[in-house]
């Protein structure tokens, strides 16, 4: 097997290494967030229980969390019904 052969071999088994490590992290960030937005749904619930109706508390959390994290997808007060209704 000449050199060129056995670089290559090592070069791919490293860029395998970085992929499979790549893929990992993706599956670790993903099922963080993942809990991120059932916790969030099971915090809505239970403040809904806490509310009178016409109290429009949702409509203020929308507002309030689209406002504090522009760049999150998700905080629409349709979205946060969904998690609700």
């Amino acid at each position: 097997m000449s050199k060129i052969t056995k670089d290559y071999i090592s070069w791919l088994k490293q860029l395998k290494e970085k992929v499979r490590s790549a893929r990992t992290k993706a599956a670790l960030k993903v099922n963080a967030e993942l809990f991120l937005y059932w916790d969030l749904g099971t915090e809505i619930i239970e403040k809904e229980k806490e509310t009178k109706w016409g109290d429009k508390w949702l409509y203020n959390l929308a507002t309030d969390l689209s406002a504090e994290f522009p760049d999150m997808k998700g905080f629409s007060y349709t979205n946060l019904k969904k998690k609700v209704g």
